[in-house]
């Protein structure tokens, strides 16, 4: 796999978080509108697969080609920004500030959000026929999976709203991770490896994933789920953009920051 030792994969996500910081909003905005499409086919692919099989876990298995796909060309999703920017600010890197990693997230937020709808307008068009017809198994199967993870959490209060954002966590845990899995490797099958095993994680667990959902739930309504823009926003993007953002960047960013970049003293054993 040619494999990077830690501290070797950790200075390249230092530096990857400031370059895109640097990077022009024409840049950043190209990037994130892309891989936002891209994971979106790639839910597609897997509920698809879903269906077609009756097993979830086809569907886990076969998922993380479209994060594969948008990593390797060098596209950005949200909850890697989360991770990787703010690592930058950490080391004091020169001109890093947090008005830039805010910028940085804003501008890949709203283009991940642009190519999701796009998609998600695309596959909504397809499945009814260009809304003429009432929507496929397909279709009808992305449309209950909004109506339960908004609804479905809606209903416990509270609790339902920190059961999302736990899963939010929970799940850029493992995206962060796939993330720093394309950094390990310096060969196309090392870095595939690295990024597929997280990403099935995640997937089969059911986590939640801000930017899938900004697939899966515009396409759900359009297609006639039973939730509304609201339900969406309240009970499932918001919390799991919190808990995307406190996990990627508590469990991998900072941890794998603070033990191979700030390593503390080594023991004295004379």
């Amino acid at each position: 796999m040619a494999y990077l030792v830690p501290a070797e994969f950790v200075t390249k996500m230092v530096d990857a978080g400031e370059s895109k910081i640097y990077m022009s909003t024409r840049d950043t905005l190209i990037r994130a509108y892309m891989a936002g499409a891209i994971l979106s086919l790639a839910a597609v692919f897997a509920v698809t697969a879903t269906v077609m099989t009756g097993s979830a876990l086809v569907g886990a298995i076969l998922f993380p080609v479209g994060f594969c796909m948008l990593y390797l060309l060098g596209f950005d999703l949200l909850t890697g920004v989360f991770v990787l920017t703010p690592l930058a600010w950490l080391d004091k890197r020169p001109g890093v500030t947090i008005q830039g990693i805010l910028r940085n997230w804003g501008l890949v937020f709203l283009g991940n959000f642009l190519g999701a709808l796009t998609v998600a307008f695309m596959m909504a068009f397809i499945f009814t026929y260009g809304f003429s017809v009432p929507p496929n198994e397909i279709g009808q199967k992305i449309g209950h999976i909004g109506e339960a993870r908004t609804l479905g959490y809606a209903q416990y209060g509270l609790m339902g709203w920190l059961t999302i954002f736990i899963r939010g966590m929970l799940c850029n845990w493992m995206v962060s991770t796939g993330v720093v899995g394309a950094m390990i490797s310096t060969t196309v099958s090392g870095k595939v490896i690295a990024m597929w095993m997280p990403i099935m994680l995640f997937f089969a667990m059911t986590f939640e994933h801000s930017v899938v959902n900004m697939f899966l739930f515009p396409s759900g309504l359009m297609m006639g789920g039973n939730f509304s823009i609201m339900d969406y926003f309240l009970w499932n993007e918001i919390p799991v953009v919190l808990g995307n953002l406190v996990g990627g960047l508590a469990f991998t960013g900072l941890t794998l920051y603070a033990t191979h970049v700030r390593t503390a003293p080594k023991r004295n054993l004379a």
